[in-house]
């Protein structure tokens, strides 16, 4: 959703519940260092929310992502937009519109720093 455009307080709550899903479909397959970056405050963000978490082989960030998006079609039967990085299995991105997931290898995701990019965000550490 654009962000020049006003929220209702529905979808505001929406945007937060899917976050919940996707770090229960992470948590669901252990997933290491799930961090939710709240982006709604920072200007020109184009989404509410980035979740991030990292694995520690191609096989469980494989897993990660298809848990992921099982349990946000489980609970809100909502299919994902798009997924990239499938193929090569060191980083995959889901898009859910307000909510973008991101699914690393441990050293892709050093190597990347999507958390020192976004720094205006607020963030939630959500324990292993």
């Amino acid at each position: 959703m654009s962000k020049t455009l006003k929220k209702t307080a529905k979808q505001v709550e929406a945007s937060k519940e899917m976050v919940s899903w996707v770090v229960k479909g992470m948590q669901d397959k252990k997933a290491q260092e799930i961090t939710v970056l709240d982006l709604r405050k920072v200007d020109n963000a184009f989404t509410d929310f980035f979740v991030i978490c990292s694995g520690t082989s191609d096989t469980q960030i494989d897993a990660i992502a298809d848990s992921v998006d099982k349990q946000v079609w489980e609970s809100g039967k909502i299919h994902v937009h798009a997924v990239e990085g499938k193929a090569n299995r060191e980083w995959i991105l889901m898009d859910y519109y307000d909510v973008i997931v991101h699914v690393f290898l441990k050293d892709k995701r050093a190597f990347f720093k999507l958390e020192e990019l976004w720094g205006d965000a607020k963030f939630t550490v959500i324990p292993d």
